[in-house]
């Protein structure tokens, strides 16, 4: 993409006025400092690429840990003496980290403006070593759960702050495709996870080396985040905020947009900031949030909606979908462990392709339409689903498709623009706390649906459950409709002000 002509600045009232042509169509070129903003998507990768292997590794993990069960349980292929793990241990194995990832969030919660969005993902990297590590290396089943454990605090910290960084350093102009494409890394890394399980399962210990492969991503992770400049956003709410010296921060903001945007920024960087600068100092509110002003005015609004997108992400039925797969798959003809991985890895090349399509078309649709498209997908295999475990048990292709479906829809909706949203929603000054309580309800909510689903199918009958999530899914829709409001081709700053 040829780098864009930098027109002069205008003031914040003047946004969406100014455009420029991406693609072949009129977007809003302004970046909170109401000008066209140089860039080139070269010098865009680097700032993207190294916080979504923080995804990349989440979706690893999923997709690594589903392989190694088969091969921690075995006898002849486990390699220890502690494999005959009770239903308790096999849950503490595939939920350690996404309880690691609940701490996470709450620590984040409290470091997260004070710390920055860099040095959280280099952190985050540092976790995601040690816990893999430790993890392949365990001598004992607890040493094995610290690790999981340790790799979850990292997943917490990684999905507040990479889409936070990513949202804040990327040219308005494809910040959602860049948002989205961190889902897409987070699908790729479970694929890849589905991939090099398949291949180590019949290993003896292969379960060490399927946890043991992922250290050399962070080790990229936590180099390529140490390397990268810090946030210009954050660093200039710092100098708002009294928390530094002005005229310094000021600089540094000016040396770190420069190395974000590359050469194609050219002499405007100082005028850029300052706009920025003057945007965030004609804020009535600038001052860092507390708790109870999360819970108050636009910052209320914009927690219903990022925290009711999250909430209603998960609560539709996604991680018990992706769980009931394999009895799905099963009761239409594939059986045994290897047509298990192998069905695992088509449909995480399925997830792999919708996300593909939400990413190249999020910024030319809108976050909006393919919110309410998808989930109306969501709602029509939910409520298939339902009726094939009640009414049409000899028909297990209408089963398939509508795992398929699910899959497919969830993908191009929930999956990439729930986190784009909660990265954008959130007013600057909270954006760092806002977005740490969104994540926290995305795993507390993981974890809570994940824990209830086989109670609840036992109670009420696969069938009703799935008619639970379809009618979940219906009031979802009417959420989005309601409240969601559309944020493609507006900067960070023009939304904050949609909000009031």
């Amino acid at each position: 993409m040829a780098d864009l002509e930098q027109p002069s600045l205008t003031s914040l009232g003047k946004v969406g006025k100014s455009s420029g042509e991406i693609d072949g169509m009129q977007e809003p070129l302004i970046d909170g400092v109401g000008s066209s903003e140089n860039y080139s998507v070269a010098a865009a990768i680097l700032p993207f690429l190294f916080p979504a292997l923080g995804g990349l590794l989440y979706g690893y993990d999923i997709g690594a840990t589903s392989c190694a069960l088969i091969s921690i349980e075995s006898s002849s292929l486990s390699g220890i003496s502690w494999y005959d793990l009770s239903s308790v241990q096999i849950g503490l194995t595939t939920s350690g980290s996404l309880y690691g990832a609940l701490i996470g969030s709450v620590l984040a919660f409290n470091i997260a403006d004070f710390f920055g969005r860099r040095r959280e993902l280099i952190l985050a990297a540092l976790l995601y070593l040690v816990g893999a590590l430790v993890t392949a290396v365990a001598p004992s089943f607890i040493v094995m759960v610290i690790g999981r454990f340790v790799f979850g605090i990292g997943i917490g910290l990684s999905m507040h702050a990479a889409p936070m960084y990513i949202a804040e350093t990327a040219p308005t102009q494809i910040r959602g495709r860049l948002i989205s494409l961190k889902e897409f890394f987070i699908v790729l890394g479970m694929v890849v996870g589905y991939t090099v399980g398949s291949l180590l399962v019949d290993m003896v210990s292969g379960w060490r080396y399927m946890y043991g492969v992922s250290s050399p991503l962070s080790v990229i992770m936590g180099i390529g985040m140490w390397w990268l400049p810090a946030s210009p956003r954050w660093l200039l709410l710092r100098a708002i905020q009294g928390k530094g010296n002005m005229q310094d921060l000021k600089e540094n903001a000016i040396f770190c947009l420069c190395r974000l945007r590359g050469p194609a920024i050219g002499d405007s960087a100082p005028a850029q900031v300052d706009g920025i600068l003057d945007e965030l100092s004609s804020s009535e509110e600038t001052k860092e949030a507390s708790l109870g002003e999360m819970f108050h005015g636009k910052c209320l609004k914009a927690l219903t909606i990022g925290g009711g997108l999250v909430l209603f992400q998960q609560i539709t039925g996604q991680p018990s979908v992706l769980y009931y797969a394999a009895s799905i798959l099963e009761s239409a003809g594939f059986s045994g462990a290897s047509d298990a991985t192998r069905v695992s890895i088509l449909v995480g090349l399925l997830k792999l392709i919708m996300t593909a399509v939400a990413v190249l078309v999020v910024d030319k649709v809108g976050r909006r339409p393919l919110l309410l498209g998808g989930v109306s997908g969501i709602v029509i295999s939910l409520f298939l689903l339902g009726s094939y475990y009640i009414y049409l048990g000899d028909a297990p292709a209408v089963a398939v498709i509508a795992l398929l479906l699910y899959v497919g829809c969830y993908q191009l909706s929930f999956g990439p623009i729930g986190w784009l949203m909660i990265s954008e929603i959130f007013p600057l000054r909270v954006r760092g706390r806002g977005l740490s309580i969104a994540v926290l309800v995305n795993f507390g909510a993981n974890a809570i649906v994940t824990f209830s689903f086989s109670p609840l199918k036992a109670l009420l009958g696969a069938g009703v459950l799935f008619y639970g999530f379809g009618v979940i899914a219906v009031l979802s829709l009417l959420f989005i409709f309601f409240f969601i409001p559309e944020t493609k081709g507006l900067s960070l700053e023009e939304i904050e002000a949609k909000l009031l």
